[in-house]
């Protein structure tokens, strides 16, 4: 199985800055996209960012140059940078690794974290 497990989030004022972290761990052979979503109380979950294995990001428009995302292959981690925080950035962020397992080599699926909770408030 593949655990993924989130840490970094927390309270801070507006304008402050945040760095998510997110581990993938067990038995994979490989991981492909990693990323994060957010829900927000009372909205749906929304994708946030998202990197390939090569690089390749992808960035909402309502963080883009404000939120960095990052990844260290070789930890099998992705990062979140958060700066210049907002009140509407306030929800539980979710990481997500999609992977393929020892098991099941050829097929891919998204395994989530638990979340971890950012909350900016003055």
């Amino acid at each position: 199985q593949v655990q993924v497990v989130e840490s970094g989030g927390g309270l801070v004022q507006p304008g402050g800055s945040l760095r998510l972290s997110c581990v993938a761990s067990g038995s994979m052979s490989s991981i492909y996209a990693m990323g994060w979503h957010r829900q927000a109380p009372g909205k749906q979950r929304e994708l946030v960012a998202a990197i390939t294995s090569g690089g390749r990001t992808n960035v909402v428009d309502s963080v883009n140059g404000r939120f960095t995302i990052s990844r260290d292959n070789a930890k099998n981690t992705v990062y979140l940078q958060m700066n210049s925080l907002k009140l509407e950035d306030t929800a539980v962020y979710y990481c997500f690794a999609e992977a393929s397992t020892t098991a099941t080599p050829l097929r891919s699926r998204d395994y989530w974290g638990q979340g971890t909770q950012v909350t900016v408030s003055s």
